[in-house]
């Protein structure tokens, strides 16, 4: 057997289908991969399980009712992983159409880059998991997130428009290490979860190789990183990043802003 024929390929994704879910028939869900840019690694988290041992995984998990997936997504990676995070817009290919009025399209989006749809409660619920891109927090946001015990969790600010990620990394300290955060879990199982920042290859590898979504997840955002990197180099990336910090109303005003002053 030659070696091709033995190599693992990159996941696929499944042929399109129709199915019907009423609402207590489905759960969403979000898992988002930590990335700290400046060192080029990634969060990955361990459990032990008492029949496989110790196994590797991504932060993930249900949303809250009434909560966006995106929030969901970096409140789920910093209660499984101890690190806050926040979704970082990339340049991702995706069939979402862009908001009215639709000037030009923001080169730069926050949108999921895998779904996953799993059975659950012994194939009788529909889980539908959307994965995203996420970074770990500036030394000077860190501080401002902080709650008392009971205290909700707080949402993290959105990723600056028009900020370049070589600007970003710019803001830490050489050497800064992200702040892991103790006891975050919010249940007995959670509270034993580990995590740890390894190398893109090293966390491919914990989490299942070539063939695993979640190892998937990892490849397509540090590629998406460094495409972000080498546009905002060329000046490709200059342009509105997608709107997390701005209503769709002032996107559009800022549209229209635009298309005045090329007008005159």
């Amino acid at each position: 057997m030659s070696p091709s024929s033995t190599q693992k390929r990159a996941p696929q994704s499944t042929a399109p289908t129709f199915a019907n879910h009423a609402s207590e028939d489905f759960v969403q869900g979000a898992g988002v991969a930590i990335f700290h840019i400046a060192s080029e690694r990634v969060v990955v988290c361990s459990a032990v399980d008492r029949r496989v041992g110790k196994y590797y995984f991504l932060p993930k998990g249900r949303r809250d009712a009434g909560e966006d997936t995106r929030a969901g997504a970096e409140r789920e990676g910093f209660e499984e992983s101890g690190y806050r995070n926040r979704v970082l817009p990339l340049p991702t290919k995706h069939h979402q159409p862009q908001a009215h009025p639709r000037v030009s399209a923001p080169p730069m989006t926050a949108e999921p880059i895998w779904i996953q749809l799993m059975p659950l409660a012994r194939n009788t619920k529909q889980y539908l998991l959307y994965w995203y891109i996420a970074e770990t927090l500036p030394p000077d946001v860190e501080p401002l997130l902080e709650t008392q015990p009971n205290e909700p969790y707080k949402q993290p600010p959105a990723y600056p428009a028009n900020l370049t990620l070589k600007e970003r990394v710019a803001m830490e300290p050489e050497g800064h290490e992200p702040i892991h955060h103790e006891g975050t879990g919010v249940d007995e199982e959670e509270q034993e979860y580990e995590s740890q920042l390894v190398s893109v290859e090293e966390a491919m590898s914990l989490l299942g190789g070539t063939d695993s979504v979640m190892a998937d997840v990892v490849r397509r955002g540090w590629e998406m990183i460094k495409e972000r990197s080498r546009m905002e180099q060329e000046g490709r990336g200059a342009t509105l990043c997608e709107a997390d910090t701005h209503s769709p109303e002032q996107l559009a005003e800022a549209k229209r802003d635009t298309t005045l002053r090329n007008l005159n």
